[in-house]
């Protein structure tokens, strides 16, 4: 399978967001924060490109790991997602961006069962956006300025996922840390502890 596990890139995308939004409160807020320059530009540059979710694999049977990983997690998601086509769009964009993060889709997975409740248009009190409730504030730091187009799925996606793998490298792989630093609640254990659990729903099966 040809994704680069820290490769984090990104898509450029097109998307408005509508009137009477609805709101999720469980999501928090990511703090703004300064970044060097070097940190910026690796962050910009991760969220900037624009291919959509292909995955290539090596192997036949990586290809059908895949597809199982796919089918199973499909009938899982059928109560929130009813539409066939759909569910399967937005779980292709799951694997892919997980993986290019370097992060576990069934963590991505649970990261946005307990952000958004799978809400592509879920709005939180702190204004926090889509399906990984990413702050406005990413969109001028490291995106093009048009908070907008963070209700668009890939590129929610892809903003949630490079902006936890930042985290998670802040925090020298220490996934705890940096689940509290995306929700804004470093050290306090409801919110990684939340994470995890709905995580297991959406393992596949033998992960752990």
């Amino acid at each position: 399978m040809q994704v680069h596990r820290r490769s984090l890139l990104g898509g450029a995308v097109v998307a408005l967001a509508g009137a009477g939004l609805p709101r999720f409160s469980v999501a928090g807020s990511q703090a703004e924060e300064p970044l060097v320059d070097a940190v910026r530009s690796a962050l910009t540059a991760a969220v900037s490109y624009s291919a959509p979710p292909k995955p290539r694999f090596d192997n036949v049977e990586a290809r059908l790991a895949y597809l199982r990983w796919l089918g199973a997690t499909s009938e899982k998601l059928k109560p929130r997602k009813s539409e066939l086509q759909t569910r399967i769009e937005f779980l292709e964009s799951v694997w892919y961006e997980a993986k290019r993060a370097g992060l576990d889709p069934s963590l991505l997975l649970g990261l946005v069962q307990v952000e958004s409740g799978f809400r592509k248009y879920a709005i939180s009190s702190a204004g926090a956006r889509g399906y990984t409730q990413v702050m406005p504030f990413w969109a001028n730091l490291i995106g093009d300025g048009q908070a907008s187009r963070l209700f668009h799925m890939q590129t929610n996606l892809r903003f949630g996922c490079v902006i936890l793998r930042h985290y998670l490298d802040r925090e020298k792989g220490d996934l705890y840390l940096a689940l509290g630093r995306y929700n804004g609640s470093r050290g306090r254990p409801e919110y990684p502890n939340a994470v995890f659990g709905a995580r297991r729903k959406w393992l596949a099966p033998g992960e752990t």
